[in-house]
């Protein structure tokens, strides 16, 4: 990268890390001119708007990972930014579910990674200390996580834009990244709305970080493929069954982390999601197919890899996705009274999980680096609540080079 006084970033991804990215440099870099191009007319469309909204402690993740690490430190930054800032949220703690004796091996593995990962006040509950929680849980046994909360991510988006463009920053929507051009020691940039120079480049495209690094001359090292979660909303005379975050105990193997009860912070009660393939990366209805992206995942030996490995849990999601009375009963492991009746059609997201060519899931946090360009090429969940972490930590790599 060329050390100018006044050095040139852009970043191309408009959502919650994208523009945390932005926002931590020009915190720490006031001098610098920093752009986030948005191929979206509005910031935080895909994965940021259409999570469940959670904050995440850092329960779940490898000791010593970048999600670990970035979780704890995160949601911490992420709770302070909401309170200065007068957002809505909420730190209303979770229970996490056993509810059969196979899953308590796996139930103590968490609290052990929570303790590893430093998390404060965790209890273990017995059957009754969950229903003083949460009165129509079922459960065994459990871990009540209280630092866990609610917040709109999109809200989120809105204030940290207000502080990049009160700062100096610039945010550019309705600018599709088409082209990457290297250009002496930078980058040329050609959009959808018009063309820009950058000393560095910092890829948070997120469902198409893969093809940016492409477009930037980087081997596709990984692939994207995109997992749909489809949620489904308890109707307002139900609400009553669930109080906060009900969670099962997840799967090790797998990085999502089952259907769940989350409450949402504008109100309501979302039930999900599940994990089903898309059929393109921005297929948030089951009918929505572009040739184009189906053809990525179809082609990719690693993707087959996958399946092989994991045929069953494809199929059975799959089969909850098409029968509302399989969801349900899924439901119903955690909450038994909740019924088909109770559940009215919600939104979707869809996950943008990177896989090896071996067929192995990407689990962590994935930053390349290069001289000019850095490239954010797996940033799953945690990702939202670790976003101003991850921004930081972008940040202090960038200004150790300049």
């Amino acid at each position: 990268m060329d050390k100018t006084s006044n050095p040139r970033i852009v970043i191309i991804g408009g959502g919650v890390v994208g523009l945390a990215t932005a926002y931590q440099l020009l915190h720490v870099l006031p001098h610098i001119r920093v752009t986030v191009l948005e191929k979206e007319l509005t910031l935080g469309c895909h994965q940021t708007g259409n999570n469940s909204g959670v904050l995440h402690a850092g329960l779940y993740y490898q000791p010593g990972s970048a999600k670990a690490r970035l979780a704890v430190q995160g949601i911490q930054s992420m709770v302070q930014f909401c309170q200065q800032n007068q957002i809505a949220h909420e730190v209303c703690g979770k229970l996490v579910v056993a509810t059969d004796e196979s899953q308590l091996s796996r139930l103590r593995d968490l609290w052990n990674r929570g303790q590893q990962n430093g998390l404060l006040g965790l209890r273990w509950l017995q059957r009754e200390e969950l229903q003083e929680i949460e009165p129509y849980v079922q459960g065994i046994a459990g871990i009540h996580v209280p630092q866990e909360g609610i917040v709109n991510y999109k809200q989120v988006c809105e204030r940290i834009a207000y502080h990049i463009q009160n700062r100096g920053g610039c945010i550019q929507t309705g600018a599709a990244v088409t082209q990457l051009q290297p250009q002496g020691l930078g980058w040329w940039i050609q959009s959808s709305a018009g063309s820009f120079n950058a000393d560095l480049l910092v890829n948070c495209a997120g469902l198409f970080c893969d093809r940016v690094s492409q477009l930037a001359g980087e081997p596709r090292q990984v692939r994207i493929i995109p997992f749909r979660g489809e949620y489904y909303k308890i109707k307002p005379e139900r609400q009553y069954l669930v109080k906060n975050l009900i969670y099962p105990v997840p799967d090790p193997k797998f990085p999502f982390l089952g259907v769940h009860f989350t409450r949402m912070i504008q109100g309501g009660i979302e039930a999900g999601p599940n994990a089903v393939l898309a059929f393109a990366r921005e297929g948030y209805r089951k009918s929505h197919v572009n040739a184009g992206d189906l053809w990525d995942v179809v082609t990719y030996p690693g993707f087959w890899r996958f399946t092989a490995n994991h045929w069953q849990m494809g199929l059975d999601e799959f089969r909850r996705s098409l029968s509302k009375q399989l969801f349900c009963k899924s439901l119903q492991t955690l909450v038994p009274t909740i019924q088909e009746s109770d559940l009215e059609s919600g939104g979707a997201g869809v996950r943008a999980q990177a896989i090896y060519p071996n067929g192995n899931l990407v689990q962590d946090f994935y930053i390349l680096s290069r001289s000019n360009a850095i490239h954010v090429l797996n940033a799953p969940s945690p990702a939202a609540t670790a976003s101003l972490a991850i921004g930081a930590e972008i940040a202090d790599y960038i200004t150790q080079r300049l």
